[in-house]
């Protein structure tokens, strides 16, 4: 009989500034005699951080106590902490709030604010924005957005709904739309379906292409419009790899305008450039509420700035 695992409690610390405070799990299998002993040797934490964590009671246990220098290793167990954040570079645009009620919230990212935190970005993220905004501390996306596109994402309000709003992406149960400028290329033949295999390896900044790979992306992309050199692209992803219209557009010679990956890798962008953002938006989600059985249809307000003046976009 497999033993179910068991059930991980909930945090006894509140969220800081819309972001949860981290949670590690102590190994069931191991050797160490305290917990400080093993959070030294888990955490890259740099010398004398835990100890001076543990000093203050910055890091507790399921019942809310604080780690003490001498609290015995408990397999299994969890232990919570906030992390001291590094300064983060405020991106200087709002967010919109598009759609809201008890279930869901959806709202329209800008360029340049990352969907949920990762790496550099914690607080100057839309999913801490919101929760700071909205004061739905349980907050949590059903999919995801890159970082430099803007457009609508879909937000979960309780968290035992989400599984069920995250199914509907998975499903393919969701049409979404997206627009984007780059070159018109009367050369071009569309509309078209992009279909190709791409991969992108962690720790890697761009995704590949793989050559006569089994298919796993799959892109409708046809002209809206044209007026000189720019045309505005209607996409529909089919699946949701990773930088898929980006890699698609790239690949039909079309790559979008302000785009620092495809065809080639740019120099680094200081974090405090916000010129020239990537000229793709996330227009139109439309799906079938998994809870309320609404057929729902949300449209971004945003525009792409250098279909409606290239000059100012290019400042």
């Amino acid at each position: 009989m497999t033993r179910r695992s068991s059930r991980t409690p909930p945090s006894p610390l509140p969220q800081r500034d819309g972001v949860d405070p981290v949670r590690v799990r102590m190994p069931v299998d191991g050797a160490w005699r305290t917990v400080r002993e093993h959070l030294v040797g888990r955490l890259a934490a740099g010398d004398g951080v835990i100890d001076a964590m543990i000093d203050a009671g910055r890091i507790v246990r399921a019942d809310g106590s604080a780690v003490t220098a001498g609290t015995p290793y408990e397999p299994g167990g969890y232990v919570w902490f906030h992390r001291d954040l590094a300064p983060e570079t405020p991106v200087p645009f709002g967010v919109d709030i598009v759609y809201r009620d008890e279930h869901i919230v959806v709202a329209d990212k800008p360029h340049f604010l990352a969907t949920t935190p990762r790496g550099s970005h914690v607080a100057e993220t839309l999913l801490a924005r919101l929760r700071r905004e909205t004061g739905i501390a349980a907050l949590g996306p059903a999919h995801r957005l890159d970082r430099l596109t803007a457009g609508l994402v879909l937000f979960v309000v309780r968290p035992e709904e989400r599984g069920r709003y995250q199914t509907l992406f998975r499903d393919r149960l969701v049409r979404k739309t997206y627009e984007a400028v780059a070159a018109y290329d009367p050369g071009v033949a569309l509309p078209v379906t992009v279909r190709s295999r791409i991969e992108k390896e962690r720790g890697v900044l761009a995704a590949q292409e793989i050559p006569g790979g089994e298919v796993n992306a799959e892109s409708h992309v046809q002209l809206a419009a044209h007026h000189g050199t720019w045309g505005l692209y209607a996409l529909t992803p089919h699946t949701g790899r990773t930088h898929q219209l980006r890699v698609h557009m790239n690949s039909l010679g079309l790559p979008i305008l302000g785009d620092p990956l495809y065809p080639r890798i740019a120099g680094p962008v200081a974090p405090d450039d916000f010129r020239r953002p990537l000229q793709l938006l996330a227009r139109s989600l439309e799906f079938r509420d998994p809870v309320t059985g609404f057929e729902h249809r949300f449209t971004s307000g945003r525009v792409l700035e250098a279909w409606e003046s290239y000059d100012s976009w290019d400042q």
